[in-house]
């Protein structure tokens, strides 16, 4: 089955009620498997500048490296799929690029961009991330945050310095320890997980996560799964009705079928050894 066939995406992005302009950027490509977020940092319109860069590099990097690799095939020396390696491999070079303008034009210095990267493929999803975006699963009635915030607020979670609901109230939510096109070079978080059908996956910049709470995240779209442009509108307005402190970017991602690979050759083999 072809993915796009396999699985259903939509994405919003929005200023907020705040911002003057909004410095998220979103792109999906279904037929690649390909959903991509960034919430921008910097000077004025710098982080748009840098979120923009981030996403069209890595859709049109990634889409060119997939027509010539198969990213279930396995990496000979880290024994890992080479999904893993071209997301790896993507975002450095979005992060070279991103770093060099910086660099190179003054109105951009110090500019930078979080990130959050899905590749699907045979049945799996390769999730890539910078930064504090998020990534959500729902899989059946339960929502499970399955990217780790880099920021100084998870690490005082880590170390018991405080607690969750303490976290939710700080002062200090945007405060990221690792950001894309801040260094000369930076390393993603990259985990693949298997994929179920009717599951749901959620990417979101923090202006989602930090004006709506888990809960009212889960609730919305087990009530609105079946429609997902409406979903993720809501989830939106939702942010934007609580305040909407930030710009708010929102992608779903259903998988309506399984998408394994067609091993050609393993089939061949097995009808050989049949006879």
């Amino acid at each position: 089955m072809k993915l796009g066939e396999a699985l259903e995406m939509v994405s919003v992005t929005d200023a907020g009620m705040v911002r003057t302009h909004n410095e998220d950027s979103v792109g999906t490509l279904p037929e690649q498997g390909i959903a991509i977020l960034a919430d921008g940092m910097g000077g004025y319109n710098a982080g748009e500048v840098a979120s923009g860069i981030a996403v069209s590099l890595i859709s049109a990097e990634l889409s060119q490296a997939l027509a010539q690799r198969d990213p279930a095939a396995i990496d000979p020396e880290s024994g890992r799929p080479l999904a893993e390696i071209m997301l790896r491999d993507e975002i450095r070079r979005a992060n070279a690029s991103v770093y060099q303008a910086a660099q190179s034009q003054p109105q951009y210095a110090g500019m930078g961009t979080t990130l959050v990267v899905t590749l699907f493929f045979d049945n799996r999803v390769a999730i890539g991330h910078i930064g504090d975006s998020r990534t959500y699963r729902l899989r059946g009635e339960q929502l499970t945050q399955i990217t780790k915030d880099h920021s100084l607020l998870q690490e005082q979670i880590d170390s018991g310095m405080i607690s969750r609901e303490e976290a939710r109230r700080s002062c200090h939510k945007n405060l990221v320890t690792r950001a894309l096109g801040i260094d000369p070079e930076v390393e993603p978080e990259i985990h693949v997980h298997d994929v179920q059908s009717e599951d749901i996956y959620l990417l979101c910049s923090d202006g989602l996560n930090d004006m709506v709470e888990d809960e009212e995240i889960r609730l919305t779209l087990l009530a609105l799964r079946s429609n997902l442009p409406l979903a993720a509108h809501q989830l939106v307005q939702m942010a934007n009705d609580n305040g909407g402190r930030d710009n708010v970017s929102v992608i779903l991602i259903r998988v309506k079928h399984e998408f394994p690979v067609r091993r050609r050759g393993l089939l061949r083999l097995l009808s050989k050894l049949k006879k």
